[in-house]
């Protein structure tokens, strides 16, 4: 029996701007079944630009079953770019992570969340006041930990490796603003030992 993965997210979840195995969801599956793990290619809940309440909307609208074995949640950065309440972010972040919990058979141990990338370092947001991007992006990220650590949840920081695009430009997709798919590998490379031990 192969296990069943839900991913929920935005922009950085479906891959905007690079090829569909170049998702991190795919290259974590790919990763995982290479090292004998029996797992469906992913199901995503994800549209570039969605922000926590939209990703909300299109949950209730899918009603996603909740026999997953493993259960992904990547969300935020369209409501600090949208200037959105931080204090929304925070309530309605609680009821996704509570729901992608219950989508994993109500097992906090099956679910994970990756922290939200600065795209503050890009060259879409160049003009677009960097260092304050950086500093609201760490509240959000900040607050999103504080969140699973009370659910026991799995909290991959990526965030301070997405800050190496600053340099090297091999790690932004050619639309100046996504991760590529060089950057996505490293997501994985970062939740994978986590996540490998969630499934054995």
């Amino acid at each position: 029996m192969a296990y069943k993965y839900l991913a929920l997210g935005d922009s950085y979840t479906i891959g905007e701007a690079v090829a569909a195995d170049e998702r991190w969801p795919h290259v974590l599956q790919g990763r995982l079944v290479g090292d004998g793990i029996k797992m469906e290619l992913p199901e995503i809940i994800a549209t570039t630009g969605w922000t926590t309440d939209e990703l909300q909307a299109a949950i209730d609208k899918e009603k996603p079953s909740n026999n997953y074995d493993l259960v992904s949640l990547l969300i935020g950065v369209n409501n600090q770019y949208r200037g959105y309440p931080i204090e929304q972010y925070k309530t309605e972040f609680e009821l996704l992570l509570k729901q992608a919990i219950a989508f994993a058979g109500g097992r906090g141990d099956r679910t994970f969340v990756v922290s939200i990338p600065d795209y503050g370092v890009t060259p879409f947001a160049s003009d677009k006041n960097p260092s304050k991007i950086a500093r609201e992006l760490d509240e959000y990220n900040s607050i999103a930990k504080t969140i699973c650590d009370s659910y026991q949840v799995v909290f991959v920081d990526i965030t301070p490796g997405s800050r190496r695009a600053a340099e090297d430009r091999s790690l932004v997709a050619e639309d100046g603003l996504h991760p590529s798919g060089k950057m996505y590998k490293e997501w994985v490379d970062a939740a994978y030992h986590k996540v490998y031990a969630m499934l054995k």
